[in-house]
């Protein structure tokens, strides 16, 4: 059995240690800060306070506890760290920045931002905290890369419970969609270059995101409802005006089962004045994705393309492995900080096996086709068809 896998493992592990190092002042939280990260990663059955004591060997889950809730450092100076490393090991350009939340199930009304609300996680209204993310992905890999935790009005209202939790006093309301864009502009000024965003019809829904990213010059492809107007008709009417030529069956990417086949049509949508003036700089595309098996369920995106909108279940991939492998969800901290502090380490070790698996994985070359064009002789709505939906990338990046 070789060491060879054990020595990539150790080296990489501790350059990122030493790379977050600085962030902790004192000697015993460099210590504790490396416990914890090794036993986020380690086999340790559920990765809460005591068992990663057990695993560090440590006698009590004071050190580790003291680590996430009075060491003095700073959660957003390690996520910029990570946006570093990120960026060294897996950024690419045009890398695609990838907006969703989850949930966090959790018992009782003291962990900060906790209320009975719908969790996609779960799929229905639990008593739980919600986190907003972002991941990054590329050919390289993909990680989680930042997070905000949401506060509903029930807590962003009552003061006194915010300090309870130590929530900072300056915290107010802020929508999921406000939390997704603050989250954009860091990663615009951090090292990962982003030239893509996409997001589920949670965000894309709402016409502020989507101008957001228009005003920071981002393409992006986001999810829309089939009741979403575009500029006159609803998206469902018209998508119902795709001749049959101009759906083509393509992968969204590779999933547990193998290549995600659907059908997928795209049509150029015309320039809006209001929006863009007499001489529009930017391209709007409308891209539909059909069901194989139930061609009547299909699926929108207001903007560019296939491999962007495919891109979108890769957050899900890291919420799966971030909270299996990394213990993601599996803190005991009920307070701000201490969520912080923990979502952001585990997001660490995340990105961590996210750059080992780059470093082990084949690069291979993507060719592409030609673009062709089909228009309705009938047209209700000013759109171009557009045959080859992998087109409106080269579309866009050139334009």
């Amino acid at each position: 059995m070789s060491d060879e896998p054990t020595g990539v493992w150790e080296e990489g592990l501790a350059e990122l240690l030493l790379r977050i190092g600085r962030r902790f002042a004192r000697v015993e939280s460099r210590r504790r800060v490396r416990d914890y990260v090794r036993g986020l990663l380690g086999p340790v059955g559920r990765k809460n306070g005591w068992q990663l004591a057990e695993y560090a060997g440590h006698a009590t889950p004071d050190g580790l506890q003291h680590l996430l809730s009075r060491s003095r450092w700073e959660a957003d100076e390690v996520r910029d760290d990570l946006h570093a490393y990120v960026a060294e090991y897996l950024g690419a350009d045009n890398g695609v920045l990838i907006i969703d939340d989850t949930g966090f199930v959790k018992k009782g009304t003291t962990s900060a931002g906790v209320q009975r609300q719908y969790s996609g996680t779960a799929g229905r209204t639990e008593n739980c905290q919600i986190g907003v993310f972002a991941a990054y992905a590329t050919f390289r890999g993909h990680t989680l890369v930042d997070r905000e935790l949401y506060l509903p009005k029930s807590w962003t209202e009552d003061r006194e419970r915010c300090r309870a939790a130590r929530v900072p006093d300056d915290r107010v309301f802020a929508t999921k969609g406000e939390l997704a864009r603050a989250i954009i502009l860091r990663a615009l000024t951090s090292p990962l270059p982003v030239g893509w965003v996409t997001a589920d019809s949670a965000y894309g829904q709402d016409s502020h995101f989507r101008r957001f990213l228009e005003d920071h010059q981002l393409s992006y492809v986001v999810a829309v409802p089939k009741s979403q107007q575009v500029h006159g008709p609803r998206i469902d009417h018209l998508i119902g005006q795709a001749p049959p030529e101009a759906w083509q069956r393509l992968s969204a990417g590779s999933g547990v089962k193998g290549e995600r086949f659907y059908d997928w049509a795209a049509a150029r949508l015309p320039a809006v004045w209001e929006s863009d003036g007499d001489e529009p700089t930017r391209q709007r595309w409308m891209l539909a994705r059909r069901s194989i098996a139930r061609p009547d369920e299909i699926a929108y995106s207001v903007a560019d393309l296939v491999r962007i909108a495919g891109c979108r279940w890769k957050v899900e991939e890291c919420f799966q492995s971030a909270k299996n492998e990394c213990g993601q969800d599996q803190y005991e901290v009920r307070r701000y900080v201490g969520w912080y502090r923990h979502i952001t380490l585990a997001m660490l070790a995340h990105a961590f096996l996210a750059v080992l698996a780059a470093q082990e994985r084949e690069k291979g070359a993507v060719s592409g086709t030609h673009p062709t064009s089909w228009t309705s002789h009938r047209p209700r709505f000013d759109v171009c068809w557009q045959l080859d939906p992998t087109a409106v990338l080269r579309t866009a990046t050139t334009r």
